[in-house]
């Protein structure tokens, strides 16, 4: 907490207000509301792309007492609308540490508020479900602040990936390998690339709005569907992608909303949870070995469960074992499968990273 701790307003769609001191700019910021559980890791989820548009709760009492370093982030910027926290902390312990969370928020000039009974509001969350906020730093009328967060569009319907793709393409890993793989960036995280070039791949990441023939003049023998914010089904543009790469009958993988854009690509509809999962313990089992792993999440879109399970060209094969949600799909007559959650886990356990070996041996076999 600051030393002379300035008065925030954050202010729900449902009419519910909560008072506190502001962190980090000082200013006013709106979107949709949701929450992390993980305890560690906090830059890497403050710089994912997928969470472009969000105002987040952080769950833990304390973040930022480990300050912030360069190598910890998943982007080349904080994504996140907006922050709440119970205790974000100036001070930090960490000796690597380059500075604290305080500066670092304020250098990408996000708003935040923090004396907020986080816990109380997570369960306010996950029983009304996900919804539009509003925090404000400089505005102290409700009525206001009401008028302003009517402002602030819904993230049903509304396309966001195109906003943090790459504009220009980039390289990385051993241009002399013959695993190839054309990214298709809907707002990757960094160590997703660094996952595949660890197992030998050279990559090439394209904008999110690029088309089969540009993808084909790099003469790849895999592509990846990246991660993502925003409404799969407001993305028609990708989806026909998609189902043009599916022609080239070549080995495929989908994180996140690739995996919700592989499912729309085979006519399974998707749709807007209740308040999502993000986090990093979810618990999913793998239909296909048995065995289960500890995931790390963040979406709140999903899969039709019951359309899927109806195709007959999409297998189911992992499960969320605390809702039931679909976490992973497989095509039957072709090498390509997708998750929802994230198995390159930065932060989280790595429990999933198997699946990168599975692509990677996937194109060595085709």
């Amino acid at each position: 907490m600051p030393s002379t701790p300035k008065p925030a307003t954050l202010v729900l769609q449902d009419g519910s207000v909560h008072l506190g001191q502001a962190f980090g700019k000082i200013g006013t910021t709106g979107g949709e509301i949701c929450f992390n559980t993980g305890m560690t890791g906090y830059q890497e989820v403050f710089t994912d792309p997928s969470y472009f548009g969000q105002v987040l709760i952080m769950n833990s009492v304390h973040i930022g007492n480990y300050g912030v370093k360069d190598e910890d982030v998943e982007s080349d910027s904080v994504k996140i609308r907006g922050l709440i926290g119970r205790n974000l902390e100036e001070q930090f312990s960490r000796i690597q540490a380059k500075g604290s969370l305080d500066d670092y928020l304020k250098a990408n000039q996000i708003v935040c508020i923090e004396g907020v009974d986080t816990r109380a509001l997570v369960t306010h969350v996950r029983q009304k479900g996900a919804m539009n906020c509003i925090i404000s730093s400089e505005i102290q009328d409700v009525t206001e602040l009401k008028k302003q967060l009517d402002a602030v569009p819904n993230m049903d319907g509304l396309e966001l990936a195109s906003a943090v793709s790459t504009k220009n393409t980039y390289e990385a890993g051993d241009p002399g390998s013959k695993v190839r793989i054309a990214v298709l960036d809907y707002g990757v995280k960094k160590n997703i690339v660094e996952c595949m070039i660890q197992r030998g791949a050279f990559v090439k990441v394209f904008p999110a709005k690029t088309n089969l023939e540009t993808l084909k003049k790099f003469n790849p023998s895999g592509y990846f569907l990246s991660n993502g914010p925003g409404d799969p089904a407001a993305m028609e543009y990708a989806v026909e992608t998609v189902k043009d790469l599916l022609k080239e009958k070549k080995p495929l993988f989908g994180i996140c909303l690739g995996h919700q854009l592989l499912a729309l690509a085979n006519g399974i509809p998707t749709f807007k949870m209740h308040h999502g999962h993000r986090g990093l313990n979810h618990p999913v089992i793998n239909l296909v070995t048995g065995k289960c792993e500890i995931t790390t999440q963040n979406h709140g879109f999903g899969v039709d469960p019951v359309s899927v399970r109806k195709s007959t060209e999409v297998e189911v094969t992992h499960v969320n074992l605390n809702d039931d949600s679909i976490e992973g799909i497989r095509l039957k007559n072709r090498p390509v499968f997708s998750v929802q959650y994230h198995p390159e886990a930065t932060p989280g356990p790595h429990d999933s990273r198997y699946l990168f070996d599975e692509f990677i041996n996937l194109i060595k076999k085709a």
